[in-house]
């Protein structure tokens, strides 16, 4: 299955080698063209020039009728004939203004000659200036590049936006799958140990201890819970975020570290958002778990919630190691972890909750190395 997964990348990736070769290929071939084209033109208008000079020469021998088939031949090149002796303009191939046609030409030809150098026509008795411009099928031919350019680049973008979106689905269903297959995993010794809690309840057996145990069951069977959620758009209810965060802290205090110290800044009125809350209490409990990894065991955490307008904002401030700027990013892609074990699916996760599934945000919002860092959460507010 991998082989033919990664013969899949191969071949996309081959695909768009080939179609770049394609385009580079037809761009050198156009290049000719144009060139090519354009030596052709030159030697239309000198032949033209020619024509013009032995029209004005009268000569007795002279062909009248191949010179003017010659001088008529041209109707694509637009051309501009100067006499300097009699500071007259003539032109062909240009739509010439019904006023001030010479100061037009004048112009034109100042533009001509900026792209081709000018033929000069000497003779006795006269001396003429010819200017050209590119014929139309010439311009088109000359922007055909940027043009096969333009598409080359969106066909790029195309591309790899096609194979990024294909790897991303690709994820996408290992993350379901993962998770499907989790919760269905954990669902039979879950049934076994409720079993026996009610087996216990029945003997003489210490009821705080039955109690314990019956939290931890139903705490599995919230993660149980949680990981069938992964893949299917779960729904989201107003829900009050202090009974959320409480009820958070409240289950991790009695499992972590009695040195680590719980501070919660709440507002002065009850702040509700939109959200899934198993699912958002899993990201919480996550954060908190990072952080408590990342002081050691021991420290301040600080939960904050505040009112943002349109939305939530929960901070969660810890006094740890700190992360480096340029890893702010990097630290939510999957298998990224500082730890010596686990595999960095954490903070990844954390943001698909928040932002696929909830519609939110969630950050580093600030991180000073030996001091701490605070993580920032976003969510659309309850009316």
């Amino acid at each position: 299955m991998k082989l033919f997964e990664n013969n899949k990348i191969l071949f996309r990736y081959l695909f768009v080698a080939i179609a770049l070769l394609i385009v580079v290929a037809s761009l050198i071939v156009s290049h000719f063209l144009v060139e090519n084209l354009s030596k052709e033109e030159r030697n239309k208008i000198e032949i033209w020039a020619e024509a013009t000079k032995e029209m004005a020469s009268n000569a007795e021998n002279m062909n009248m009728n191949l010179v003017a088939q010659i001088l008529k031949s041209n109707t694509t090149i637009p051309v501009i004939l100067y006499d300097k002796k009699e500071n007259f303009y003539t032109s062909a191939n240009i739509d010439l203004p019904e006023l001030d046609d010479q100061i037009f030409l004048k112009q034109r030809a100042e533009s001509f000659k900026k792209r081709h150098e000018p033929i000069i026509i000497e003779a006795e008795g006269f001396d003429q200036y010819i200017y050209y411009d590119d014929s139309y099928t010439l311009k088109q031919l000359q922007l055909y590049p940027y043009v096969q350019l333009g598409v080359l680049f969106i066909f790029m973008i195309t591309a790899f936006f096609s194979l990024f979106t294909t790897m991303r689905m690709e994820q996408d269903r290992l993350w379901v799958g993962l998770s499907k297959e989790t919760a269905h995993q954990l669902g039979t010794p879950i049934s076994s140990l409720l079993a026996w809690l009610e087996y216990l309840k029945l003997k003489e057996t210490d009821q705080s201890i039955v109690r314990d145990m019956e939290k931890d069951v139903d705490r599995l069977q919230m993660i149980t819970d949680r990981f069938s959620k992964i893949g299917s758009v779960p729904a989201l209810d107003p829900q009050n975020m202090t009974d959320i965060i409480h009820n958070s802290i409240v289950y991790l205090e009695k499992r972590i570290s009695k040195k680590v110290v719980f501070v919660v800044e709440l507002s002065d009125k009850p702040l509700y958002a939109y959200v899934n809350e198993p699912l958002l209490s899993w990201v919480i409990e996550n954060l908190t778990k990072n952080a408590v990894d990342a002081m050691g065991g021991q420290g301040q955490i600080i939960y904050r919630l505040s009112d943002k307008g349109k939305f939530v904002s929960l901070d969660i401030q810890d006094t740890g190691k700190g992360i480096p700027k340029s890893k702010f990013r990097t630290i939510f892609n999957p298998g990224y972890t500082t730890k010596s074990r686990g595999w960095g699916l954490g903070l990844s996760l954390a943001k698909r909750i928040i932002e696929s599934y909830h519609k939110g945000r969630i950050y580093v919002k600030t991180s000073e190395i030996g001091v701490g860092t605070t993580f920032c959460i976003e969510l659309k507010k309850a009316e």
